[in-house]
């Protein structure tokens, strides 16, 4: 068995969850736009320089939808889906997953957006591993806007899939080609871990790296 691993915002989307979340929730009224535009807007530009401070975006975009009811929770995943996310998914990208899928590939998303958002993006491309952001939880099961455990993110992800593989009693020897589609830099570090790094929709600076070390460049989206 080879094992296929998917960033998933630019790479499997042809857009950022995490940020299209942040205008989602504001065209449902529950923020003031200007002040919550600007702050989405920063954070989104300091994940793309390679500056964020993840535990602060979380605490940010948590912020409003952590504090209502499980069910308004779920209509909001699920508005979102419908509203922004299903439209979004092209044949191609779920192309390229069936095809892996097709191979007997283990296939995962591991992703530095959360799981409130990404999990049913997941379960709509139907890939039965998600390693996102774990949201932190107090006794009562409700997000608390922290970080659980190591997030997946830059060296992060190398970890995060490292204790997904001892859960299934595996570890990265065991497979004989790891294949990782990232349009990131931050992705950097577990392009570089992967035998066969695509550089999947890549940013400028992902481009550059991947023309001089000879990595394949995939263009999902025009």
């Amino acid at each position: 068995m080879n094992l296929c691993l998917f960033d998933l915002d630019h790479t499997l989307l042809p857009l950022d969850s995490d940020h299209e979340f942040g205008e989602f929730i504001i065209r449902q009224g529950l923020v003031d736009p200007d002040d919550y535009r600007r702050r989405n807007d920063g954070f989104y530009q300091q994940y793309c320089d390679g500056t964020l401070v993840l535990d602060e975006y979380i605490a940010f975009t948590t912020s409003v939808w952590r504090e209502l009811d499980v069910a308004a929770q779920q209509a909001l995943q699920q508005a979102f889906m419908e509203e922004v996310i299903l439209p979004a998914i092209q044949p191609q990208a779920r192309e390229l997953v069936e095809r892996h899928r097709m191979d007997g590939d283990l296939l995962a998303i591991v992703t530095a957006t959360n799981e409130f958002v990404t999990q049913p993006i997941a379960d709509a491309f139907d890939v039965p591993h998600l390693l996102a952001v774990r949201l932190a939880r107090d006794p009562h099961g409700r997000v608390t806007g922290s970080i659980d455990g190591v997030p997946s993110f830059r060296e992060g992800k190398i970890t995060r899939v490292e204790q997904w593989l001892a859960g299934l009693g595996r570890q990265w020897s065991d497979f004989e080609r790891i294949s990782f589609y990232s349009d990131s830099p931050n992705d950097l570090p577990l392009l570089e871990r992967a035998s066969h790094p695509v550089a999947t929709n890549p940013s400028p600076s992902l481009e550059a790296v991947a023309q001089e070390r000879g990595w394949p460049i995939l263009r999902l989206f025009a």
